[in-house]
């Protein structure tokens, strides 16, 4: 990736700058949890997608927004348990 002026950017910056980058220590978990944050913040970002949930699935804009901002919470359901921690 590069900066506006062709300077480019190292993999420790674009982890600094952008949390969803991930790295080498990520968990599977993590990183099913961070797509699916982002792709539900697209969602409720552009209007155009939440207008075409709200028809498709019979509800109003609102109870979309609402309903996907819920989900961002815990996308991919409650952290597995650790090795560790039995």
């Amino acid at each position: 990736m590069s900066l506006p002026g062709g300077a480019s950017m190292s993999t420790e910056q674009l982890q600094q700058r952008y949390i969803g980058t991930g790295n080498a220590d990520l968990t599977k978990y993590e990183w099913l949890t961070n797509q699916h944050r982002d792709t539900y913040a697209s969602h409720v970002g552009h209007y155009d997608q939440l207008s075409y949930f709200g028809v498709a699935q019979n509800q109003s804009i609102g109870r979309v927004r609402l309903q996907m901002i819920e989900k961002m919470i815990q996308p991919c359901g409650k952290p597995p348990q650790k090795e560790g921690n039995h």
